[in-house]
């Protein structure tokens, strides 16, 4: 199911990528990020690119830091095909050191900034990391130095400090000490967009994380797709409010703007309140983010009386967006244009995208392919469904991962015959709309009835005063599995409520067995994103105390 070519720019050709595989790319496109960032410098040399707070750079500025600190890299001894770590939160320094570390042909690896002592050095010590610029604020959970043998300097990044001396053996640099590195500016290095860009690990629910490997050809397909389906503009003003550290926020914020030739506007941590001044004040006209934050924007008594009129785009992934909000968001702000997608780290974030009035005519689809993506759905005896019917998503893309950082093993596993094997269950019907219904792991069979538990929580978000919901199965003797719902919401909810709710909307077998009520937030991983292993921990805690004799 493969989406057509265009022609002029728009060409696809196929080409053989990372030895082993043949997608379709566009045949005209830079050399590398590097390249596509000096294009758009060239174009908009006085145009604003980076704000954070009372902090701003045009492109020409950005160019010159980027070059400075690319210098400073090099003369600690980063080169092409090193590895710089990123434990950095929303901040112009993110953005600088990314594309310097691009420039010079090194790859980056950002962390998220929750990440404990103990993740951090398995994470610096996987890549085998030459250097780490980190946040000031989180000095104390560095790792001890003999934890991390490999890594041979550490940049601190703080505001306020001034540039000191040349600190002892073991000690870290002063940000501001990498613009001030003798010689010239550091010239881009001569490698293929096939080089890797980045390595970013996916938040793995048992062991240790892997770390995908993407190419800078990955980075520039999949922003490319953004900006022309969306149909991102020059003076689009991106508020980045999701980590950067995660590839939503990398991509479909940072990369997006720079390539469309915006203005991508720094916030450190995300405040439904403080997001919808900041977007007020500085006239915000794109955003990036999770279905949760866009409730918590509605729940804001300000928000009907805030000038907002400025924001065009409201960008969600993933998950589709409840239809309440949907209806909400468009009671409120009649400019938004909802956009949803679909993808995950290994692709390089979206392989599916809606057309405006999407999320609104089709509510349950993360709409359809975009170009040089196709996806196959195959039952598990690896064979192709019906259009419609569920089965497994196989996808390639220029955007997959080249494989996981030095795991062959489970390189060889995910990635067949050129398709990336994703693990989440859904279909894509004859009209090419892909629907996902849940990740194979997290289907609950509830007697032999298959429970697919998006369907259910987007059900739940309709009723009043929810905030967010996550099912999850709950062991049972009889059944094999039941339901276990947890929700967060404001005020009072009834749990029989919620049942005739899902009982008037759903098969009976799809009922919630157990709910449980939080007046606090769902458990989220550093990216922001909802995580069920604590929730699957509770349901089997309260299942095993209710078995236990009375």
């Amino acid at each position: 199911m493969t989406e057509s070519s265009f022609t002029d720019d728009h060409a696809t050709r196929i080409e053989a990528l990372y030895q082993d595989r043949l997608v379709p790319c566009y045949a005209h496109r830079p050399a590398h990020l590097d390249a596509m960032f000096r294009a758009t410098v060239q174009r908009r040399p006085e145009a604003q690119a980076l704000e954070e707070g009372e902090r701003r750079l045009s492109y020409a500025e950005l160019d010159r830091e980027v070059g400075l600190v690319a210098a400073g890299l090099a003369a600690l001894g980063t080169a092409r095909s090193d590895r710089v770590v990123l434990w950095l939160e929303n901040r112009l320094e993110f953005v600088i050191t990314l594309l310097a570390i691009w420039r010079l042909g090194a790859i980056a690896v950002p962390v998220g900034t929750r990440q404990s002592a103990a993740e951090l050095a398995y994470m610096l010590n996987q890549c085998g990391a030459s250097g780490l610029v980190f946040e000031s604020t989180l000095a104390e959970r560095l790792p001890a130095p003999a934890s991390t043998p490999g890594l041979r300097w550490k940049v601190d990044c703080l505001d306020s400090r001034a540039a000191g001396a040349t600190p002892q053996a073991g000690a870290s640099l002063p940000y501001e000490s990498l613009a001030r590195a003798p010689g010239v500016q550091a010239l881009a290095a001569d490698f293929s967009d096939q080089s890797a860009a980045c390595i970013m690990y996916t938040s793995g629910t048992t062991g240790h994380p892997k770390g995908a490997v993407l190419s800078h050809l990955a980075f520039f397909h999949t922003a490319r797709h953004y900006v022309h389906r969306f149909g991102y503009r020059a003076d689009d003003r991106m508020l980045l409010v999701i980590p950067a550290s995660h590839i939503s926020g990398l991509l479909a914020a940072v990369v997006v703007t720079l390539q469309a030739g915006g203005c991508l506007v720094c916030l450190r941590h995300f405040n439904a309140e403080q997001v919808l001044a900041e977007m007020e004040a500085r006239r915000i006209t794109a955003t990036v983010m999770v279905p949760a934050m866009y409730n918590l924007c509605l729940l804001q008594p300000e928000i009907a009386s805030r000038d907002l009129s400025a924001w065009r785009i409201g960008h969600f992934g993933g998950a589709a967006m409840p239809e309440v909000s949907i209806e909400r968001l468009a009671r409120v702000l009649p400019g938004l244009a909802l956009y949803n997608g679909f993808g995950a780290t290994e692709t390089t974030s979206a392989v599916a995208l809606t057309e405006r009035g999407d999320a609104a005519r089709f509510p349950d689809s993360v709409g359809t392919l975009v170009p040089c993506v196709d996806i196959r759905v195959l039952d598990a005896d690896g064979h192709e469904v019906p259009p419609g019917a569920a089965g497994e998503l196989w996808i390639r893309s220029p955007g997959n991962a080249i494989g996981y950082w030095d795991q062959p093993e489970a390189t060889r596993k995910a990635f067949v015959a050129g398709y990336w094997r994703s693990g989440d269950i859904g279909s894509v019907d004859a009209g090419g709309y892909l629907r996902v219904f849940d990740r194979i792991k997290d289907m609950i069979n509830r007697g032999g009835y298959k429970v697919y538990c998006v369907e259910l929580e987007n059900c739940i978000q309709r009723h009043e005063g929810v905030v967010e919901v996550a099912a999850v199965a709950s062991p049972c003797e009889v059944l094999g599995e039941r339901i276990h719902v947890f929700l967060h919401a404001q005020g009072a909810i009834d749990a029989d409520s919620v049942r005739q709710l899902c009982r008037s909307q759903l098969a009976d077998y799809k009922t919630p067995d157990f709910i449980t009520v939080s007046a606090t937030p769902l458990p989220r991983n550093l990216n922001g994103k909802l995580v069920k292993a604590p929730l699957r921990e509770a349901a089997r805690a309260a299942a095993a105390a209710r078995l236990l004799p009375r």
